[in-house]
């Protein structure tokens, strides 16, 4: 069976990736059989199951866990090696339990952040640097590598605005406190915002970025644009 395809979106918190992943999911499930490209899914199999979407940190019952303890504000004094390792050994679950399993199957992965988050992040915003974040990737996971990642990257302070009062309203709602990251400086969010870019020139094969502060509906269709391109290429070479 041929492997499946592992789409990841990134971006800061607020720049759209919840929304824009549920919306590709819906595109994904709407080709249908009929619909040439899809690795392992052209055939009268394709179904939900087919598709499996994911997110990190979270995904499995484990990094759920490891998920609330990583973005709860009141985890204060977190030293920023542990707040990585954590991060890592969420992706290591998530590769051994959810990820992998569905490639192997011919499956189309989507998965909200994977490690050019943690590299953005942890070493761009915590300024780690990107040489412990790769190698531990290499390490932990395998070196698994994402076939095309989407890089939503609106301007700063309109992410961080939606961020902040998304969080909000999510904590009075529910009760969650998820807003750990939301509470660091704008210093922070332009050491992320840079490493992205870092990321991005550095693979530009595999990275599309799609900048700007663009409505919903322009968003998906750049992602659908990309997403369609990888299928296609996917298909002529299995």
């Amino acid at each position: 069976m041929p492997r499946g395809l592992f789409i990841t979106l990134e971006g800061l918190d607020g720049s759209g990736k919840t929304t824009q992943i549920k919306r590709l999911a819906a595109w994904l499930k709407n080709r249908g059989p009929e619909q040439p490209g899809a690795p392992g899914l052209a055939s009268e199999t394709w179904e939900s199951t087919n598709l499996v979407l994911t997110r990190q940190p979270g995904g499995t019952p484990t990094g759920d866990r490891i998920r609330a303890l990583l973005l709860d504000s009141r985890s204060t004094g977190l030293a920023p090696m542990a707040e990585m390792a954590l991060m890592f050994a969420d992706r290591a679950q998530a590769i051994a339990e959810v990820i992998q399993p569905a490639l192997d199957q011919g499956k189309i992965v989507l998965c909200d952040r994977f490690t050019d988050s943690t590299e953005a992040y942890q070493g761009g915003g915590r300024e780690l640097g990107s040489e412990p974040v790769l190698e531990l990737h290499r390490l932990l996971c395998a070196n698994l590598q994402p076939d095309l990642t989407l890089l939503l990257l609106p301007s700063l302070e309109a992410s961080l605005d939606r961020a902040r009062r998304r969080n909000e309203r999510a904590s009075a709602q529910t009760g969650q406190n998820e807003n750990r990251f939301e509470q660091e400086q704008d210093a922070f969010y332009r050491r992320v915002w840079q490493k992205y870019h870092e990321i991005a020139a550095r693979e530009p094969a595999r990275i599309v970025l799609i900048e700007g502060d663009l409505t919903i509906d322009e968003v998906h269709e750049k992602i659908v644009a990309a997403v369609s391109a990888r299928l296609l290429t996917a298909s002529r070479t299995t």
